[in-house]
């Protein structure tokens, strides 16, 4: 992974968390209405709390990614009680990537893309075990 394209690349959209939280969601349930449902008795302000948590868990632990595989592995049990299945994690990667794409505008280079679709993959397979 590249670790300096990840760092770069979320500290360009940290600050505006709350916006790539937003159009995050917004993308998501266009991308997969079907998800709707999954969210229909959460409070969306808090999950999208807990997803920018996350995010920032994972930014500052890029340069040891064994130190939070436990946490990652209960994160994708609890999705799995969610209702969360499988075939929900490329959605949900390919459109968090997009969603940061739009929140750094310009400054977001192919790379940035190339690097995050790696470390979501590291993700997503420690979720699904």
């Amino acid at each position: 992974m590249d670790v300096n394209a990840l760092e770069t690349s979320f500290d360009l959209v940290a600050p505006r968390g709350e916006d790539l939280m937003d159009i995050f969601y917004a993308r998501l349930f266009e991308a997969a209405p079907g998800a709707q449902p999954l969210f229909a008795h959460v409070d969306l302000k808090k999950q999208k709390a807990m997803l920018l948590g996350a995010l920032v868990l994972l930014r500052k632990s890029l340069r040891d990614l064994d130190s939070i595989a436990p946490k990652l592995r209960d994160m994708g049990a609890r999705h799995v009680a969610y209702g969360a299945r499988p075939e929900h994690y490329p959605i949900v990667g390919a459109v968090l990537i997009a969603s940061m794409a739009e929140v750094a505008g310009p400054q977001w280079q192919p790379e940035h893309a190339q690097a995050w679709a790696e470390a979501y993959g590291v993700v997503q397979a420690l979720m699904l075990e």
